[in-house]
This record gives structure tokens, sequence and C-alpha cells, in this order.
């Protein structure tokens, strides 16, 4: 069947369906990882976005449930220059236009991705409506026009629950925003006790967990979209050793009084290089974000710059000055190749034990006796 994506600007591109019949709009962004497209469908991060793969091959080592970041995908369509219906890996369990057609998400093959991602770089990243049918282009030009752009991505994505994936070290609290799994299990790996809450958890809520440190994660759209959030990490800031990933990074750099702006087309794909300040080592990246914190803002604040992309110079990690707190823009928990950059996770547990050394609680006993005392 003949498949159809239309971007606001009036460029169409026709090609073949695949995955799930339909309409469906979104923003239209580009991911340049080789492989990975499976992260990438799973990533809560590509919540309302209509994905390009600029990779021309996609679909040959078909879909593993072992390699979901979320329990499901969250993209709203995907678009590819040549889809593969046979999977060539011992591991697949299931075809990429099963997993699509499973969850109603529309992809169309046989068009030409350069093209596309040239236009996304040179104009910036725009809306687009993708179509599985034989609707003319005046139609889906009211379609796009009359659908309304979402700014509730965080919520649509996050836990509704709080959860406990048990461990016998740090308790972490991990405010998801629409967190991948990959935090939960570079966590649990260092023997975390992790508690996972919603986006919308108050301060005190969060203090009633007891936790050792507080962990914030990914999630999609624009951090000024939820601006409860920022609000909590300003309560917390300073209480509690804080990391902040993604758009963790961005809120926490609101919350200390920063701002942020949207890139134009976003960093998107497994192969960033980001150079670390303090050493002056490069290191490649996953990364999947369309907002940036504004160098300039910084002036006034108490945080200090410690990565930077070094396409772009564009912000990549954050440190508190005089707080337990800091932040990288880029993903962590993923491993694009490399393995690197899970040091971060080990700088967050030393952070959480040096700070424990230097600011000790007061034992739980003496703590109640004392409110006890206080409320007679």
């Amino acid at each position: 069947m003949q498949a159809k994506l239309l971007l606001e600007d009036g460029t169409l591109f026709t090609g073949r369906s695949f995955g799930a019949q339909g309409d469906t709009t979104g923003e239209v962004v580009f991911n340049t990882g080789i492989t990975g497209y499976q992260e990438v469908l799973s990533d809560p991060s590509y919540c309302n976005q209509i994905v390009t793969m600029t990779y021309p091959l996609i679909g040959n080592y078909g879909i593993t449930r072992d390699d979901f970041e979320s329990v499901r995908p969250f993209v709203n369509g995907f678009v590819v220059r040549r889809y593969e219906p046979v999977p060539s890996n011992w591991r697949a369990e299931y075809t990429l236009d099963e997993l699509l057609k499973e969850h109603g998400i529309v992809g169309i093959s046989d068009i030409d991705t350069r093209m596309l991602t040239r236009i996304l770089r040179n104009h910036g990243t725009m809306r687009g409506i993708l179509t599985a049918g034989d609707k003319s282009v005046e139609e889906l030009k009211e379609m796009l026009s009359g659908s309304a752009f979402a700014n509730d991505q965080v919520k649509r994505t996050s836990t509704q629950h709080v959860y406990n994936s048990p461990g016998n070290g740090e308790r972490i609290v991990l405010i998801d925003y629409g967190a991948k799994s990959g935090i939960v299990r570079e966590l649990s790996a260092r023997g975390c006790d992790i508690v996972v809450v919603p986006q919308d958890t108050t301060a005190d809520q969060i203090r009633r967990l007891n936790p050792d440190g507080i962990q914030l994660s990914n999630g999609p759209g624009d951090p000024k979209d939820v601006p409860q959030a920022v609000e909590t990490i300003k309560q917390l800031l300073g209480e509690y050793p804080i990391f902040g990933i993604c758009l963790g990074h961005q809120l926490l750099a609101l919350a200390g009084g920063a701002d942020t702006e949207k890139l134009k087309f976003g960093h998107r794909g497994g192969n960033h290089p980001v150079k670390e300040l303090d050493t002056g080592r490069c290191y490649i990246t996953s990364q999947n974000h369309g907002y940036t914190v504004k160098a300039d803002s910084l002036a006034n604040t108490d945080f200090e710059v410690t990565h930077i992309n070094n396409n772009d110079k564009t912000i990549e990690g954050l440190r508190h000055k005089k707080f337990p707190a800091f932040s990288v823009q880029y993903h962590p928990e993923a491993a694009p190749g490399p393995f690197d950059n899970s040091y971060l996770f080990d700088r967050f547990i030393d952070t959480i034990r040096e700070y424990k050394k230097s600011s000790p609680k007061q034992p739980r006993q003496a703590a109640m006796m004392a409110a006890m005392r206080g409320a007679r």
C-alpha cells in the first residue's frame, strides 16, 4: 500500500506502507544511529515524534524483547529508506513490521531519507503527517493544520505508581519523567535500592522515602512544560545528592536558575562526541533531545560546565558549585558501542557516600523522639 509523509512546509514524500494502517501527526526528527532502531522505538523520549532513521537499511536484525528500553514504543511514526522484512539474527523474535502493527505505529519506506534529513537540518524540525492510504494532499494539509501540538508527553510516559527494585545498597529515588530501563539496570548493577516515583511526586513525598540520592530521568518534550518538576527539584537541591540525565539535566538547570532553549534540529543518535573539560577526554555518546541549556544563562547561577558537545559546543554537562548535584545531557546508561560513560553512575554513588560522611543524618529514633517532644 502507498504511504505519504507531508511536512508543514508543504514538502510531500510518497513511499510504501509498512506497520499499522492509519494517520498520525507529530514532530518529524531524524536519528543518525547505524544500529539501535529498537532502542529508538522504545525510548519514551521520542513520544509524539515521527522518527526518521538516516541509516538506509532498517529491520535487518529484527526485534528482541530483551533489548527494549520501556514496556512499549512511544513514537508516533517511523520513516526509513529501505525496510528489510526478513531479519537475519538468531536472537530475533519477530519483525519490525509486526512490532509496529502490534502498537498501531504507521511506517513508511522507500523514500529519500537523505533529502528529508537535509530539509530538517537546513530548516529545523517541523510537524508532519504520515498516512497509509489514498488521502489527497489537500486532505492531509487540512488534517495537519487542525492537529494540536501536544505538551503532555512527560505525563503520558511517566509511571503512574510508585514501585521498587530492591537492593542492599544506597536507596535511590528515581523520578520518572519517561525513564529508560537502562537507568534502572545501571543502578541495580551497583546494588542500589531503587524506588521509582511518578513525575508529579512532591518533595515531601520523596523525603518520606528516606533516599540517599535522587536520580532525575530522561524524558520527552520541553522542560518548561513540567514546572511542577522544576519546583520539586528546587526544594530538594542541597538536601540530597542529585544526578540528572537528559531532560533531568535540563530540569536541574532550570531549578538552579538557568534557562533552556530549543535546538534547530536536536541531537539524536549514538555517535555524538562530547568533551569532558576536567580531563580533556572525548566520549562517544548516545543522545536524544531537542532542547539545551543556554550557556549565557549560567552567569548568575552556581553551576559550572563540565562537558561540551564537540560538534556545536552546546552544554553537555553541569556541576553545582555548592551542592552535591551534577547532570549530563547525553545518555550514560546507553551503550552505542563503548561503555565508557557508565562511570557517571559510579561517580553518583561516590558522591552519595562522601555526602553521607560529611553530613551524617540524625539517627531515626532520636529524630522520632524529638518530633514527639515538639508535639507535646
